[in-house]
């Protein structure tokens, strides 16, 4: 395919993120996405959760024609790519291989610069991507990162100086979500289901305990243990009491993860006197965390920003508008760089 013929302002960043079991690559022209393709991994369904392994194996499989596919939807040719930027971590390490082998790999060829992102970085910027309807933060904000392997609160300063005023001790909501519903016998991923079932349930059904962590720290792992012990006692009485009450359950569950994010983020925005509040990762996605926000913006006047849904989960347009932004400022990586399973932001 011929090349597009490319202004001298044109900026292309070649989005690659790897650090789960998603397979994604993004196009951005000057902040704008020209493609967001991912492929998920059905293959983990079976087992109830991610398998490592497994998840670099279709990796490999995938990360070719994934690319392949970004870049002819962006309707440019390789060598119109100003940057390639990759998600060096965190996140399981064969996977994060994978994406950081190739990508320098590809920079290398194309003989244009690599940019090493932060997954965490990412899933906070992706509120600054150019979308016709979505507001952007202004600096300084706070940001809710949630996912199935990070719960955090951070100090957006700047595009890049932030803060982590406040994270998990234990296990993330996104896991909290997942074996909650694993104990209930739901298929993996279980938090969309949750949520969907919740949506039909009534919240105040069931009390389930809020931890109490001191400071704007979280735990999750004493909740799940009590989500255990509570239908075990009601199975030993009831065998079907699950599936008589299963959208209560969810809607209780659910009720109480939300409850226990947004104390502290009220927490958070009193301490700071910060109120302009954004959220992002995976369980992002989540309606009750969704509509709690605009419930906050509404009762506290907060100002919330909610990314677009296909920003929420893994991608790479995410990934790409942290590349941008680096861009501008030259922060490139030398091709000794190596992928991190923890890598702080």
């Amino acid at each position: 395919m011929p090349n597009k013929p490319q202004m001298a302002e044109d900026i292309y960043i070649l989005g690659i993120e790897s650090s789960c079991d998603d397979t994604a690559a993004a196009v951005l022209c000057n902040g704008k996405i020209q493609s967001n393709i991912v492929a998920t991994q059905q293959v983990h369904q079976q087992y109830g959760g991610v398998v490592p392994e497994l998840a670099s194996r279709a990796h490999q499989q995938n990360i070719v024609p994934v690319i392949h596919q970004a870049i002819a939807k962006a309707n440019i040719g390789k060598k119109d790519i100003s940057a390639i930027a990759f998600t060096r971590g965190p996140g399981l390490m064969g996977s994060l291989l994978v994406g950081t082998s190739f990508a320098k790999s590809l920079a290398m060829g194309l003989g244009v610069p690599l940019i090493e992102v932060n997954h965490m970085q990412a899933h906070i910027l992706a509120h600054f991507i150019e979308e016709e309807g979505f507001k952007k933060p202004a600096f300084p904000f706070l940001a809710m990162t949630i996912s199935g392997g990070h719960t955090q609160i951070v100090k957006v300063n700047d595009y890049f100086s932030m803060e982590v005023i406040g994270e998990t001790t234990d296990d993330a909501v996104g896991e909290a979500f997942d074996k909650s519903a694993k104990i209930l016998g739901l298929p993996y991923p279980g938090g969309p289901l949750v949520d969907k079932y919740a949506n039909e349930g009534d919240p105040k059904a069931f009390k389930f305990p809020k931890p109490k962590v001191s400071g704007l720290n979280f735990s999750f792992s004493g909740f799940k243990t009590a989500v255990l012990y509570f239908i075990e006692k009601q199975t030993r009485e009831d065998p079907d009491f699950i599936e008589k009450n299963l959208k209560d359950i969810c809607a209780s569950i659910q009720y109480t993860i939300v409850e226990i994010l947004m104390d502290k983020l009220k927490k958070a925005v009193k301490e700071t006197g910060i109120s302009r509040v954004a959220i992002g990762g995976g369980v992002s996605a989540n309606s009750g965390i969704r509509n709690a926000l605009y419930d906050a913006e509404k009762r506290y006047k907060w100002q919330c920003f909610i990314p677009k849904f296909e920003y929420t989960t893994d991608n790479a347009a995410m990934i790409a508008i942290a590349g941008h932004y680096k861009y501008l400022k030259k922060e490139f990586s030398d091709f000794s760089t190596t992928a991190q399973a923890r890598y702080k932001i």
